[in-house]
């Protein structure tokens, strides 16, 4: 499980140190400041990146427009951004505004603007047409992770770190090595995200990651999973074994 991964692209350190506080102090992992176009593309492509915060001006010149181009047209590069500037050129906008960002801020920017700006940044680019929400707490679907929104924190949780799912009326409480997070989403609906080769129904309210399984206990209907985690097998589920070779 991941806070999610942000890189900053600014030159201004006072700028970027207020960034930093900002975030960290918000859960955000900060993956790298870089100063100069080269810089940021290095550390784009070097990190695991979920989004980016970018002034448009690098050195007085608008890089950062240029930055966001050329990750556009990559292949398998393309992240969400948000664009920092204190120019208020409308050719700049307009050149800024083709690059497709998810918000444009003034500066000095405001925290909770910037904030609530990744935020709908995340959704917008990870979400799915289904997007769940609780009432204190929303889930973003991608790919290869829930982006879980819990208490102040927004959450990358990868499926290859759940362990197992346990499934409760509408909400489904998702276990990790190191935390638990409750979403409201059907049984139904978390078996059609999951990879079915990688995770196994081992009862009508549970769900496991079968690379965290450590004991198979048929007579017992236990399954024993990282974390001293023990989940029930039931008679209708037992058939999953014949997913794993068996040595005699």
């Amino acid at each position: 499980m991941d806070n999610i991964n942000v890189l900053i692209i600014e030159d201004t350190p006072t700028e970027s140190d207020a960034l930093v506080k900002v975030l960290t102090q918000n859960n955000y992992t900060v993956v790298g400041i870089a100063p100069t176009y080269s810089e940021a593309l290095k550390m784009f492509y070097n990190n695991t990146v979920d989004i980016v915060v970018i002034d448009v001006f690098l050195d007085g010149n608008p890089d950062g427009i240029t930055f966001a181009e050329t990750i556009n047209i990559v292949p398998n590069g393309v992240k969400p951004f948000v664009f920092l500037t204190s120019s208020k050129d409308r050719q700049i906008f307009e050149r800024a505004k083709l690059t497709k960002p998810f918000s444009f801020l003034m500066k000095p920017f405001n925290e909770l603007e910037i904030l609530y700006a990744l935020e709908m940044a995340v959704e917008k680019f990870y979400g799915q047409p289904n997007v769940f929400h609780s009432e204190d707490q929303n889930t973003i679907i991608s790919d290869d992770s829930l982006f879980i929104k819990k208490n102040k924190a927004l959450k990358k949780v990868r499926f290859e770190d759940i362990v197992y799912i346990e499934v409760e009326d509408r909400y489904c409480n998702v276990i990790t090595e190191t935390d638990k997070f409750v979403i409201l989403i059907s049984l139904t609906k978390i078996i059609q995200l999951l990879d079915p080769a990688k995770f196994f129904q081992t009862h009508r309210n549970y769900i496991v990651n079968a690379s965290k399984i450590e004991e198979i206990i048929v007579n017992d209907n236990l399954v024993i999973l990282k974390g001293k985690h023990k989940i029930t097998l039931s008679d209708k589920y037992k058939d999953f074994v014949k997913n794993f070779r068996v040595l005699k």
